[in-house]
């Protein structure tokens, strides 16, 4: 039996939003912390992750600088070496991928890295302020206020590029950083609350990228700023919302959208005070509202991956909030955004669960020290045993029922492929309004990056989802029923929300061993909880494995046009690229439909294992009767009495 009691995940609140949107700034509104992520006269880095969370270890604002690792580094400077060598100067100025790494080049480095090898280029001497980052070890920065913080962190988190008073080159370092943690002292927002600020798209740094989608898939909201005045129009937000909509849906844990539009104060440029400038702004906040719910309504994809009562849209004011004499709320719902981080702060349920369980630790010690009636204990286990296999066979029975639902649709999808995959395929090789001239090097950027492209705005093109798509689309609407995101439904049609030993009615009919059955009711509680944190993990692998075996089954094609150069380079990777995924369409899609199904089967057998070792639970509880256990009485009632007041609480 293990007793381990569990702390609560950290709720963590993903923040999307284009450059100038004032994302930095509302989350220093959300927090009261005015001067803590820089933000305004800067331009926003397209590539740090940077979350923000509660310092529980001092007083101090802290930042903690996670690295890329050097090899990556060195893989960077090595491929531009090779590509400056191998290429013109016009080649060169129309490369996204050359243009990308040149600019993070030139944050460190300024113009030496032109004239200087990969290997001059990594010793010490460039990294003097950041020994961390060869050291392959995290930074840490601690001051006394937010604004010392936020002043040093600049050069780790935004782009910009200004010249010191001696004429050298002031250094960036974000082209080396992969997360940055900013740790917030005494913030009652933060207690169970990680906000992150995120890159809209990933990035093309594939370590970045895997940290990105993790974090992406791990947020249980989303919010999605926009300028209130462009709200409707603003096609890089609703592209976010669109190229995430798997990542925090069926693949994800979000639970709630949230479109916060911006700058909600201002009209016509104006921020006007009087009472008839606030009405129009009151009225057009309203007008708003109304148009992006119109707008998202009609994003029928992405409403497959949610229930309803998921969406919502806030009109902020950072600035107006942050006044000194702030008073009304009218014109900005700051404070709506602060009641709802406070509401996932305040959720006392783990606690219960934690009091619950030192409770059952406790009762099955006491129950351990009583005497008991001959032969009651073997009675009340074979009961509980056979509850045990009843409930054992109803969550078999709903988990098969959910596979053979999963197969008959995925083989819908399977069909699909095979008849549209091809082209689907085109779309990529053969793109609307672009030349084959220089095409290439988009082509090029595909095979190399194992068939993803990001385009300058960020925006990544996947041929793998591409590819999957049909796969994926006949199963979106059965998985968010099998694995709803609703705590109180359940997974699998509740049916292990459901699972209990009946302990409450055996205490009634056994009253020799309740205090047993009370620390037998705690376990079962405990192993659904285990349960419940297994299948949210398994479930996001379970719905990406379909794009991921594509990928797999891709890789050699990948390869070997990534290979081609020269004239005909284009033609030969566009026939590589046809001829594979032609002669691939027979399996590759049922490989794909196969290795979910055996992913929903692993499922199964874990969760039923997992379930029946309670049976061991339950003999070893009823066995312990040593009379030497002490007597732990004057505890059991403190953290009985606890129990009650916190579920009193709840109720």
């Amino acid at each position: 039996m293990s007793y381990d009691l569990e702390i609560k995940k950290k709720e963590m609140v993903g923040v999307f939003g284009k450059t100038g949107a004032g994302k930095t700034s509302l989350i220093n509104a959300v927090i009261k912390e005015r001067n803590l992520l820089p933000c305004g006269d800067v331009t926003a880095c397209t590539s740090v992750i940077i979350k923000v969370e509660a310092n529980t270890s001092n007083e101090n604002y802290e930042a903690h600088i996670e690295f890329i690792t050097t090899e990556k580094w060195n893989k960077d400077l090595w491929s531009i070496k090779r590509y400056q060598r191998d290429s013109t100067n016009q080649n060169r100025d129309d490369d996204d991928d050359y243009q990308d790494v040149a600019a993070k080049l030139s944050a460190v480095y300024g113009d030496k890295w032109k004239r200087k090898s990969s290997e001059q280029l990594m010793e010490s001497k460039y990294f003097r302020e950041i020994p961390e980052f060869l050291q392959s070890r995290e930074k840490i920065m601690s001051y006394k206020t937010a604004k010392e913080l936020s002043a040093e962190m600049r050069k780790y988190t935004r782009t910009e590029f200004k010249q010191c008073g001696d004429n050298r080159m002031k250094k960036f370092y974000w082209p080396l950083v992969k997360c940055v943690t900013v740790k917030v002292p005494n913030n009652s927002f933060l207690h169970n609350i990680t906000l992150v600020d995120l890159p809209g798209n990933g990035d093309r740094n594939k370590s970045r990228d895997t940290m990105w989608k993790r974090i992406v898939g791990s947020c249980s909201t989303v919010w999605i700023v926009t300028e209130v005045n462009r709200a409707v129009a603003d096609k890089e937000s609703w592209d976010i919302l669109k190229s995430v909509s798997s990542l925090i849906g069926n693949g994800g844990e979000c639970k709630k959208i949230h479109i916060i539009c911006t700058k909600s104060d201002i009209i016509d440029g104006s921020t006007d005070h009087s009472a008839d400038v606030q009405d129009l702004i009151l009225q057009r906040n309203m007008k708003t509202k109304e148009a992006v719910r119109k707008e998202f309504n009609k994003l029928n994809k992405i409403k497959k991956h949610f229930t309803d009562g998921f969406f919502q849209v806030f009109t902020v004011s950072s600035e107006e909030f942050l006044r000194p004499n702030f008073l009304s709320q009218e014109n900005t719902e700051i404070p709506k955004l602060q009641d709802f981080l406070q509401e996932l702060n305040d959720d006392h349920s783990e606690t219960l669960s934690y009091i619950s369980r030192a409770h059952g630790i406790l009762s099955l010690i006491q129950g351990a020290s009583l005497k008991k009636q001959p032969g009651q204990n073997m009675d009340v286990c074979e009961e509980l045993k056979r509850n045990l296999v009843l409930h054992l066979c109803l969550v078999q029975k709903e988990m098969e029922k959910a596979y053979w639902v999963f197969e008959q649709n995925l083989q819908k999808g399977v069909e699909n492929s095979k008849r549209s995959c091809e082209k689907k395929l085109n779309q990529i090789l053969f793109p609307r309004g672009r030349s084959g001239g220089t095409y290439h090097r988009t082509l090029k950027s595909f095979v190399q990056n194992g068939g993803i492209h990001k385009l300058k705005t960020g925006k990544e093109i996947n041929l793998n989802m591409k590819l999957s798509s049909f796969l994926t689309d006949s199963i979106d609407e059965e998985f968010r029923k099998t694995f709803p995101k609703e705590q109180e439904i359940g997974p699998f049609n509740g049916v292990i929300n459901k699972f209990s030993l009946d302990t409450d009615k055996l205490k009634l009919k056994y009253k020799d061993v309740q205090l047993q059955l009370i620390f037998l009711g705690t376990e079962v509680e405990k192993v659904k909880t285990t349960l419940s944190r297994m299948i949210q993990d398994q479930k996001k692998i379970i719905y990406l494995s379909l794009t991921h075996t594509i990928e797999q089954k891709m890789q050699e094609c990948y390869k070997t046009a990534a290979g081609y150069s020269g004239t005909g380079m284009l033609e030969k990777m566009r026939e590589t690229l046809k001829k594979h995924v032609h002669g691939l369409k027979d399996t590759m899609f049922e490989d794909a439909k196969t290795a979910m199904l055996d992913h929903l089967l692993g499922l199964r057998k874990e969760v039923l294992q997992t379930m029946d070792t309670l049976e061991g639970t339950i003999e070893l509880s009823l066995k312990a009767d040593d009379q030497s256990v002490p007597d732990v009485s004057k505890e059991l009632a403190r953290v009985m009495k606890s129990y009650k007041e916190v579920n009193k609480s709840l109720n």
